[in-house]
């Protein structure tokens, strides 16, 4: 499905904000240079973790709304983490719980970040997202559909509506609120700008609200750095962007050992640290068997998608639904059971060794 020629990403795209007229624009913070990427990488041990949503959640919505913000399970959950040695998880954020009460959100955002910390563990925070269903709406979220991986998730913004630049200076305000409130905050480790701009068949129509957010946060200019993963080589323009406006690359790979090394000798062309922010699938062979002790070794960032098993139904795979319900033979994603439990002990021995040496 991925081609491993990319040689899009070595293109080089600027995003400029307009200017009011008569007024000399402010400077604006620029990309780092790989000198202070790679310092900042440095100070930092090896980055292991998951994208992580707890399991009485099904989207980020039910996630981070005030009616269903699950703080016990939470703190629960992020204790596995922290039992197997993960530092560091991925989380999305959406617009629409901003929206419904700005400061409330922020609020729980900060209680969020007090829970990780308390067990060792950084966040990765995400903002908007191309994937899975295209109309988020507030309030009560619909119950999963058995069997089908990820039946509830939402897009951030939504579908069309991340191509509707009218909407733009809301997005700005969300985006530019929670970047000014953290800015600073060291239990933060990374803004990831845009989860898989140009997927559900978008393509480049997703350009304008990229450059967009990494303008926007070019304003902040946060202590943290900011990237957007690349995870499709055939859409050229946005690769080329998010590789030239990321100060740490980040990126997906669901492929099996030969092509993810591939893919990590290419893009450590750029010079920068490499993140990979998506991976591992069981049935496609991109496992923490196959997959882990490669990224250790390279010392690039792992994060798999998916941690106990729950709502979002990630445990059946992307386009092999099971409509009884019943659990697959081998799961898709995840590691345990809400229980706690280890899906597979021998991978969460290993997970604990590499993270232990």
């Amino acid at each position: 499905m991925r081609s491993i020629y990319m040689c899009s990403l070595l293109a080089t795209l600027t995003a400029h904000a307009g200017d009011k007229p008569g007024k000399p624009a402010p400077e604006k913070a620029k990309v780092w240079s790989a000198e202070k990427a790679n310092a900042w990488y440095q100070q930092h041990k090896w980055i292991t973790g998951a994208n992580f949503i707890p399991s009485t959640a099904i989207n980020q919505l039910e996630m981070w709304q005030a009616e269903t913000f699950d703080a016990a399970t939470i703190d629960r959950e992020l204790g596995y983490a922290e039992g197997i040695g993960f530092n560091t998880m991925r989380v999305f954020l959406h617009n629409v719980a901003w929206k419904q009460d700005p400061a409330g959100f922020k609020k729980r955002v900060d209680q969020y970040l007090s829970i990780a910390d308390k067990h060792h563990i950084q966040t990765l925070f995400v903002f908007f997202d191309d994937c899975w269903n295209k109309t988020p709406k507030p309030g009560i979220q619909p119950a999963p559909k058995p069997g089908i991986h990820n039946s509830g998730w939402v897009q951030d913004p939504g579908q069309p509506a991340s191509a509707d630049s009218t909407i733009f200076p809301d997005l700005e305000k969300y985006v530019k609120d929670v970047l000014t409130t953290f800015a600073h905050d060291k239990r933060i480790l990374l803004w990831d700008l845009y989860n898989e701009p140009g997927n559900s068949g978008k393509g480049d129509s997703s350009l304008p609200l990229l450059t967009k957010v990494f303008s926007w946060a070019r304003d902040v200019n946060p202590d943290q750095p900011v990237s957007a993963g690349l995870w499709a080589w055939d859409l050229k323009n946005l690769n080329a962007f998010q590789e030239a406006n990321s100060d740490v690359i980040t990126y997906h790979d669901y492929e099996e050992l030969p092509w993810h090394q591939r893919v990590v000798d290419l893009l450590k062309a750029t010079g920068r640290p490499l993140i990979c922010t998506e991976y591992m699938a069981r049935p496609r062979n991109s496992t923490f068997y196959t997959i882990l002790p490669m990224l250790k070794k390279e010392h690039v960032g792992a994060i798999n998608w998916g941690f106990v098993s729950g709502k979002t139904n990630t445990i059946y795979a992307w386009d092999t639904p099971i409509p009884d319900g019943s659990e697959p033979v081998q799961w898709f994603h995840d590691i345990f059971y809400k229980d706690g439990k280890a899906y597979r002990q021998d991978e969460v021995n290993l997970i604990k060794k590499l993270n232990a040496e």
